[in-house]
């Protein structure tokens, strides 16, 4: 009988598995990152517990073409400065990515708020443009010109904080208590130039970044970087505390919220 490849795998299919996962080689992305300071208020609104606000309101946008084996990978997030039991780090709103393979693993493994969506990086000459869209929505433009090349910086360690979580069967909220993970990346650079330009929010009731409106323009790099990352459940979150924030993660909040119709598939 052949093989019916939706049954068991061996120990031995397994574990090769694992292995080839272990063994992956650098991969380098090319991608712009700006950084501006936003309303305290917003910061603090969209925390959820037990997360706070740093002592700057920073919100950071990345936008990049990711070089994957086999296929190009757009990959974005927005996300704002956030702290957690003396760690300081970020809280990604939205994370867009290009192909279903990139979302896996970062929502069901670390809890990450991962979106099908396009992610565009695009450079003619010196003139940049990047963009994050869902729902034909461009709701973040990054847009300029090369001003001139940067110092590499030393490989850098940064934390992005992610709650992990599974909607209740019910409809009732959580099926237990949801985890709290830090993910730390360590990241290398080996080309990094200046941009000279601005950041554009649309409005977007899908991805609300705009109501995290540039007050000051920190700073836009273009950039090819490698990163590796590991997480950690540091504790469990009670669900009330963390239910009136799920909006956060789905277009449409009911489909966590209210049971399923008795009888569907």
């Amino acid at each position: 009988m052949a093989r019916i490849r939706y049954g068991a795998r061996t120990e031995t299919e397994i574990a090769a598995t694992r292995a080839a996962g272990a063994r992956l080689p650098d991969i380098w992305s090319t991608g712009v990152v700006a950084l501006w300071e936003t309303d305290p208020e917003a910061v603090a609104a969209v925390l959820p517990p037990p997360l706070t606000p740093t002592d700057r309101p920073l919100v950071r946008a990345t936008v990049s073409a990711v070089d994957l084996p086999g296929y190009p990978l757009g990959a974005g997030s927005v996300a704002v400065a956030a702290a957690h039991d003396g760690t300081e780090g970020w809280y990604p709103l939205v994370m867009p990515m290009t192909h279903e393979r990139a979302l896996t693993g970062g929502r069901e493994v670390f809890g990450e708020p991962k979106k099908l969506g396009e992610v565009t990086v695009d450079r003619d000459g010196l003139t940049v443009r990047a963009a994050l869209t869902r729902h034909g929505i461009a709701f973040v433009e990054v847009r300029g010109a090369v001003s001139g090349p940067l110092p590499l910086p030393a490989p850098d360690v940064r934390t992005d904080f992610y709650f992990k979580f599974l909607p209740a069967v019910d409809g009732s909220g959580f099926d237990g208590d949801p985890v709290l993970v830090h993910c730390r990346r360590t990241e290398k650079v080996r080309k990094l130039e200046r941009i000279t330009g601005d950041v554009v929010l649309r409005e977007s009731m899908y991805d609300p970044v705009a109501d995290l409106p540039v007050h000051a323009l920190v700073g836009i790099t273009l950039g090819e970087k490698t990163s590796d990352q590991s997480g950690k459940v540091v504790g469990r979150v009670r669900a009330e505390a963390l239910l009136p924030y799920i909006h956060q993660r789905y277009d449409d909040p009911r489909q966590v919220l209210d049971a399923p119709p008795e009888g569907s598939v």
